[in-house]
């Protein structure tokens, strides 16, 4: 998402009648959206030595924005992520939300969530957004976690990042709205 992306077109496909899973009335099935989610017990984001984000327990987003994602995407992503009940309750289940246990999300932006590594050993990135339509629909997926009420710290976009976690569990999970993976 944060790099220079060759993108070919893709036509327009009407398929508003068609749903996935858990979606809202309207979102399209066609349309990804990615994410790895990692809870963490902490996280930072450092750019050119200065810290541009941290949390303590939480959750650490990397968030892939493809080719052909709307705000509807940016919105489920959000709401997703914030009502994932992966962290434990008092009986040791993972029961709990990040929103529940107080935590923080730190967003990351990253166009490779989209890079296709089948043929050969050079991934391509033609699914992964173009920088000018990625910006805003990440900045409305942490503005959507935002308004849930969960603090969000963020990297910069497009801006080459050291990502530091403790993984609490581990737990990792990979979201796709399409289930490709």
């Amino acid at each position: 998402m944060d790099g220079d992306v060759a993108v070919d077109g893709a036509a327009s496909v009407d398929d508003s009648s068609i749903r996935r899973p858990g979606a809202s009335p309207g979102h399209d099935m066609h349309r990804p959206v990615r994410a790895v989610v990692q809870r963490v017990s902490e996280a930072s984001v450092t750019v050119e030595d200065k810290v541009t984000g941290a949390i303590g327990a939480g959750l650490c987003v990397l968030v892939g924005v493809g080719a052909q994602d709307t705000e509807s995407d940016a919105r489920w992503l959000a709401e997703k992520v914030v009502d994932l009940r992966i962290f434990e309750d008092e009986q040791g289940k993972m029961n709990r939300s990040v929103l529940e246990v107080g935590g923080g999300i730190l967003a990351i932006s990253q166009f490779t969530l989209f890079g296709d590594a089948r043929k050969g050993t050079r991934p391509g990135f033609s699914d992964a957004a173009r920088p000018e339509v990625a910006q805003p629909l990440y900045d409305k997926f942490c503005g959507f976690a935002r308004a849930h009420g969960v603090t969000v710290a963020e990297g910069v976009f497009r801006a080459t990042m050291q990502v530091r976690i403790v993984n609490e569990g581990p737990v990792t999970l990979l979201l796709d709205s399409r289930k490709l993976f």
